[in-house]
């Protein structure tokens, strides 16, 4: 990012979560004397033991609320005067959306709308040269956009929105919003649509880090359907470091999608990380964690394929992922080996019990 281009105060929503921890955690590596006000409901995915790193500068705060409570998004911009936010709070996982809905209209849509009026009241009290520097950015799903055939392009920003989960449905709406902000009111926004991400602080509830650790604690390793579903897996810390490009560089009310270039089926997914674990903590009876995979019934609704066409932000701001699927899955399951009282922190309980229930 260009020093000068650089914010000194930016506000993080979801930011004790999965990938907004780990966009944290990297922002204070490369600004260290940055101040960053974290907003988190600490949910079930939001834990603050993951921003144990950030914890040490002393510009990190922590303000534990609602995206959709206004009174607490109005009290932070007030107290704090961001030059940005980024937003990456949401309800994120498409099987507890099948489940429960609500819950992810309420955070989704309603929570940043709250987010979107609260920083438009905000904003247009700044002078003009502060309005000028201030960013909205909304970190989005590439799901918004459908399912693709197998021959099928992948997304670029032009694809038409078909969502077709309550979860997909839920960050459309969101994009929406959005953009409308900016078209309406002239508000400074960015939005982002990423594939699937992977890494550090990733909460079991997902494919990769539940494989692993059901693959550690010899059970089942589920996989919906025959595996053949297809996903563009992006490393965590590629991530960030696009949203750290689009927030300095990016143009005002523009789209810019985040891919990692590696569509794999589940099933490739879930025989790559046996083969890492095989290697690194091999079972003790000398049979590969692969035996342990077994097919469970396909969720409904589920998408065939996702990919995404990262070449605008390539183009426009010469970003490109620095780990390929195969690095990446090395690291990620290096670190789950070396982070098991993580694992233990943030599960066990009520976590336990509802995969029990979706996997059965």
């Amino acid at each position: 990012m260009d020093a000068e281009k650089v914010k000194k105060t930016i506000v993080v929503t979801g930011g004790a979560g999965f990938i907004g921890s780990n966009f944290v955690n990297e922002w204070f590596s490369c600004y260290p004397d940055a101040q960053v006000i974290v907003l988190d409901a600490l949910t079930y995915a939001g834990h603050l033991e993951n921003l144990a790193a950030a914890q040490k500068y002393a510009g990190f705060k922590f303000v534990q609320g609602n995206i959709a409570d206004a009174s607490c998004v109005q009290a932070i911009f007030a107290e704090y005067q961001p030059e940005a936010l980024i937003n990456f709070a949401a309800e994120s996982h498409v099987d507890r959306s099948i489940h429960g809905p609500g819950e992810f209209i309420q955070t989704n849509v309603n929570g940043t709308f709250n987010l979107l009026e609260c920083a438009r009241h905000y904003w247009t009290q700044l002078d003009a040269a502060a309005q000028a520097e201030f960013r909205f950015l909304h970190v989005s799903t590439d799901e918004v956009y459908g399912s693709l055939e197998a021959d099928d392009a992948p997304f670029t920003e032009q694809h038409p929105y078909q969502p077709n989960s309550p979860y997909s449905a839920s960050k459309a709406a969101s994009d929406h919003l959005v953009r409308a902000w900016f078209h309406t009111y002239g508000l400074p926004v960015l939005t982002t649509n990423c594939s699937n991400n992977y890494g550090p602080f990733h909460y079991p509830e997902k494919l990769i880090p539940l494989v692993i650790q059901n693959a550690l604690a010899g059970k089942t390793l589920p996989i919906y359907g025959d595996g053949s579903n297809v996903r563009d897996w992006l490393f965590v810390t590629d991530h960030c470091a696009a949203i750290r490009r689009v927030l300095a560089s990016g143009r005002l009310g523009e789209t810019y999608n985040i891919g990692g270039w590696n569509e794999k089926t589940n099933l490739d997914v879930v025989k790559t990380i046996c083969a890492q674990l095989d290697a690194l903590a091999p079972r003790q009876d000398g049979v590969s964690y692969a035996e342990q995979i077994c097919f469970v019934k396909d969720r409904p609704g589920h998408d065939k394929r996702y990919a995404i066409d990262a070449s605008k932000l390539a183009s426009e701001l010469a970003w490109k992922p620095q780990e390929t699927f195969e690095s990446g899955i090395a690291k990620t399951v290096a670190w789950y080996l070396d982070h098991q009282d993580w694992v233990r922190a943030v599960t066990g309980g009520a976590f336990d019990a509802w995969v029990r229930q979706q996997y059965q």
